[in-house]
């Protein structure tokens, strides 16, 4: 198997241009953050970003903890990569991570000052100690659900190949984690709860919200709704508009991954 390693600062770019190097190399799989990625799809690992701590975070992205580990050698078993690269702040760290997972030597050694411009490096740098945002390479609804409420947004990316070769389309995902510059946060259930109530009332044929409930987990949420509806409306047509505006509203406001919005009409509104 060949091992291509990229080598850069916290906050350098490392992720943002990985996919583009990994394009380049004719690479299909990449290890970063604790995660095994081919493609646009996550075959393995949880983010460290998922981390309460920094220290936490470290040792998810060497692969320290055994069933971490494990997961991702069986993955790395089963796909037989013919090539692999692997990210990291350092050169200590990506030994550690290649002999680790029992990957064999090192093939290639990439740095990001050879890939993109000082100019470059210190912008993204700004940005991570600005927003205390981070980049990992694959598409928002691959690690939404291990990134509930964590400040994630979609990042697109249009790339030219050359003459003949049309416009490639990159997504990538932006994250704050837990730990970052900018400190814990925390999303109150009655902050949900307005935003679910502002939301409701936008569909035309409620006459009033009379309950809401949030059933929550590590990766997500599940809401139910009750509501008094006007008599003389599509009661079906109501529903999915309701469904639909909680749904927009709150995963746009709070980034939470919603599994389910249920919705109950508990009584008609009849006009006298």
């Amino acid at each position: 198997m060949q091992v291509t390693v990229l080598v850069g600062g916290s906050g350098t770019g490392k992720s943002y241009h990985a996919m583009t190097l990994a394009k380049d190399r004719g690479i299909e799989y990449i290890i970063d953050d604790g995660l095994l990625i081919k493609g646009n799809k996550v075959l393995g690992g949880s983010s460290a970003k998922r981390e309460k701590s920094k220290m936490a975070a470290v040792k998810r992205a060497l692969f320290i903890n055994d069933p971490h580990r494990n997961e991702i050698i069986k993955v790395i078993e089963r796909e037989k990569p013919k090539s692999i690269l692997i990210l990291g702040t350092s050169d200590k760290m990506v030994d550690i991570i290649v002999k680790t997972l029992s990957l064999g030597a090192i093939n290639e050694r990439v740095y990001i000052e050879n890939l993109v411009s000082s100019e470059d490096i210190k912008t993204a740098r700004r940005y991570r100690t600005r927003e205390g945002k981070h980049v990992i390479p694959v598409p928002t609804f691959e690690i939404k659900r291990d990134f509930s409420g964590y400040f994630l947004n979609p990042l697109k990316v249009f790339r030219h190949f050359g003459l003949g070769d049309s416009n490639e389309f990159h997504e990538k995902s932006v994250v704050r984690p837990t730990f970052s510059y900018k400190g814990r946060y925390t999303i109150s259930d009655r902050v949900i709860r307005e935003l679910i109530f502002y939301a409701s009332n936008k569909a035309i044929g409620i006459k009033k919200i009379t309950d809401i409930d949030i059933k929550s987990d590590a990766t997500g949420i599940i809401i139910d709704i009750e509501l008094i509806a006007v008599y003389g409306n599509p009661i079906m047509g109501i529903l999915r508009e309701v469904q639909k505006q909680v749904k927009y509203e709150v995963e746009e406001m709070t980034s939470l991954n919603i599994h389910a919005v249920n919705v109950y009409v508990k009584n008609l509104f009849i006009h006298e």
